[in-house]
């Protein structure tokens, strides 16, 4: 006798939908505005991540915004397109399966955001510990400097 699985899957309402495409919209679009802070960030601080030996690492950092940016991007088109699709969950048409399709799309949206964003939070908090790194660097050169100078 096989065992069947019976997966468990809310019917999501399209309002609700709708509401976490412009929510995912929202936080995304941040996402981008912080990807060009990060970009101005890395090239304020270029310098001194060449004079501390980093460059391989930023090298690493800045390869990763650039293909969380793609990622970003991609993700923003997709939720886009979702929204734009949500017509056939309230057109009032019956089209069971091109609506299963349309909230399984959803799940799936909703699990590739939530992992974009976790790995989104690795790579600012890389990027913001190589930056206090120099920082302090900076601070304790300047300190020293002033200690000569004394």
């Amino acid at each position: 006798m096989k065992a069947v699985q019976l997966k468990y899957t809310k019917w999501l309402e399209p309002d609700e939908m709708h509401e976490a495409s412009k929510e995912w919209l929202s936080e995304l679009n941040f996402v981008k505005d912080e990807h060009l802070f990060f970009e101005d960030l890395v090239t304020k601080f270029t310098s001194q991540l060449i004079a501390l030996d980093v460059f391989s690492d930023t090298k690493e950092i800045i390869d990763a915004i650039n293909r969380s940016q793609k990622q970003n991007n991609a993700l923003i088109e997709a939720v886009m397109i979702h929204e734009n699709e949500l017509q056939i969950m309230v057109d009032g048409i019956d089209q069971l399966d091109e609506e299963k399709a349309y909230v399984r799309k959803h799940t799936d949206l909703i699990m590739a955001i939530n992992e974009f964003l976790k790995e989104y939070k690795g790579l600012k908090s890389q990027l913001f510990d190589i930056i206090k790194k120099i920082k302090k660097e900076d601070k304790d050169r300047h300190l020293l400097d002033r200690k000569k100078i004394s």
